[in-house]
């Protein structure tokens, strides 16, 4: 975490991620309206055909037991750092390999994060 930041494993930011933010929404008419956004927004941008009733629950890609976005479940960046059993790529000695190269053209935000990560550490 940075700074008491929820960080996926590809360096995204949780805390800010429409989709758990949706899962965290109690109101169920706001929570809906939410879905539709982030339904549109997949369809737009990453070409994924979504309905708001699919699913789309999240508490963050690093949960184990907890409820994970559907586009997650196949994610290789997912699957390799949790196979490396790391806390996310930053810590891994491959950093940053041509997925994460790839991931960091739609996300450069996510770049920074581990960057900011990979700081603090002693190599």
């Amino acid at each position: 975490m940075i700074m008491n930041k929820m960080i996926a494993y590809c360096g995204l930011t949780c805390d800010s991620c429409p989709i758990h933010l949706a899962t965290l929404e109690k109101n169920k008419s706001t929570q809906q309206t939410m879905r539709e956004a982030i339904a549109e927004l997949c369809s737009r941008i990453y070409r994924i055909q979504l309905q708001a009733d699919d699913q789309m629950d999240c508490d963050g890609c690093r949960t184990t037991a907890g409820r994970l976005f559907f586009g997650c479940f196949g994610c290789k960046i997912r699957g390799c750092a949790s196979l490396k059993k790391i806390e996310n790529c930053a810590y891994c000695g491959e950093f940053a390999c041509v997925r994460l190269k790839k991931h960091f053209l739609m996300e450069p935000g996510a770049l920074a994060n581990l960057e900011e990560i990979r700081k603090t550490m002693d190599f």
